[in-house]
């Protein structure tokens, strides 16, 4: 498939599955449908050309595949009476969804599919599969996991909105920001998971760092005047800057400091530069936005030593008062470290774990060995630093910064 017409699939997924849910109800089977004209037309375009109108091609595709997967249900009697009333609505133009309609069902289908009804991860499937146009294997091989288990985990996801009664409806303004706050939770968690792999033999997944962006430039076009929206597209772009310089030639991780600046992305720096600097100035700083700022400070160094690491430590202490979570400290004693020395980078961290237990926290107790590790590194013990380093590597199940910390180690000794 090329990348033109697999760009336009993911372009119309969202649009598709909205018209066959505001027809029909039942986003399941509405789903269900629109996979298949979606595989329906990876199969066509290609070798028949791309049709004058793609949304209405899959619309009507999606329209016929509806039908038999409503035919085939096992309450037949009650699903065949939506599906002859499907048949009409095609065959009688007066009644036809109209598939040239420019109604943007986007920002609802996203908002469907982060319903606080589903755990983070059946919202991260959910979304990547129905707004983002991946099939069950591309979602179960990012995650490095079966097709059947991710096919599960998405078949219960459906089966969870229909018993909580989730409606295809816009946000109203009394839930809007609780939804928008769970919506972009998960383009994050994507992105994250993108840019650095929790399993496999690849630090880095191209295919959800782009999914990530590209979702999230369309959540900010709904949403052009949102700060929070507009800093974690800041964010996304900032941070995707440096993809070319995190690996070197064997595919090993290359630290920060380490990076080849020129390999930098310049133009994403600049936009995502352009975006944070056009709602800074806002009445309220939001969490999102304090990461981009601290993204900006990076990319914007030409070099590691004119980084501003006062100017970061500060920004993360701003940060975790807003967002006070485990790996938003540790972040915090990277900066502190960098900026007034390892001592008391240590010093902090000890305090950290004291009162926050870094090191016993899931989400950071492998970094916070490789945090400590470097920083007795920077004071001279490398006796110690070693065993944090070997301890670390046994803590990831992602095989590039294994190999990267066992490096670290094999150098101390």
């Amino acid at each position: 498939m090329t990348m033109h017409v697999e760009h336009l699939l993911r372009a119309h997924a969202p649009q598709v599955l909205g018209a066959l849910v505001r027809r029909f109800g039942h986003f399941d089977v509405a789903e269900d449908a629109v996979q298949e004209a979606l595989l329906a037309a990876s199969r066509m375009w290609p070798v028949d050309g791309v049709p004058d109108n793609p949304r209405s091609w899959l619309i009507r595709i999606g329209y016929r595949k509806m039908v038999d997967l409503l035919r085939s249900d096992q309450a037949r009697r009650r699903r065949e009476q939506q599906a002859g009333m499907a048949e009409l609505a095609m065959q009688e133009p007066a009644r036809r969804a109209d598939p040239a309609r420019q109604t943007d069902d986007s920002l609802t289908v996203l908002l469907l599919c982060c319903h606080p009804a589903l755990s983070a991860t059946s919202q991260v499937a959910l979304t990547l599969r129905a707004v983002g146009g991946l099939s069950t294997g591309e979602i179960a091989h990012a995650y490095g996991t079966t097709e059947a288990t991710m096919g599960t985990r998405i078949s219960r996801a459906k089966q969870q909105l229909a018993r909580a009664g989730a409606r295809f409806t816009p946000p109203t303004d009394a839930d809007r920001d609780s939804r928008m706050t769970a919506v972009m939770q998960v383009l994050y968690l994507i992105f994250n998971e993108g840019y650095t792999a929790s399993a496999g033999d690849n630090l880095l997944r191209f295919d959800l760092t782009g999914e990530a962006i590209r979702l999230t430039r369309m959540l900010h076009q709904s949403l052009p005047d949102d700060a929070e929206v507009t800093g974690l597209l800041a964010l996304m772009l900032l941070t995707e800057s440096r993809r070319n310089a995190r690996t070197g030639p064997d595919d090993e991780l290359v630290p920060l400091d380490e990076q080849d600046r020129s390999r930098w992305n310049q133009e994403l720096i600049r936009e995502g530069t352009d975006l944070l600097d056009s709602v800074w100035n806002r009445h309220r700083v939001g969490p999102y936005q304090l990461q981009a700022a601290i993204a900006a400070v990076h990319a914007t160094a030409s070099t590691p030593q004119q980084t501003d690491w006062p100017q970061i430590a500060a920004l993360y202490l701003w940060l975790e008062r807003l967002n006070p979570t485990a790996p938003v400290r540790l972040s915090r004693v990277v900066a502190v470290a960098k900026a007034y020395g390892p001592t008391r980078g240590l010093a902090l961290l000890d305090d950290l774990n004291r009162h926050h237990h870094l090191d016993q926290e899931p989400l950071t107790q492998q970094r916070e060995r490789a945090v400590r590790a470097h920083l007795l590194q920077m004071t001279g013990d490398t006796t110690t630093a070693q065993l944090m380093y070997r301890e670390a590597a046994t803590l990831t199940d992602n095989h590039v910064e294994q190999q990267y910390l066992l490096n670290q180690a094999e150098h101390l000794s």
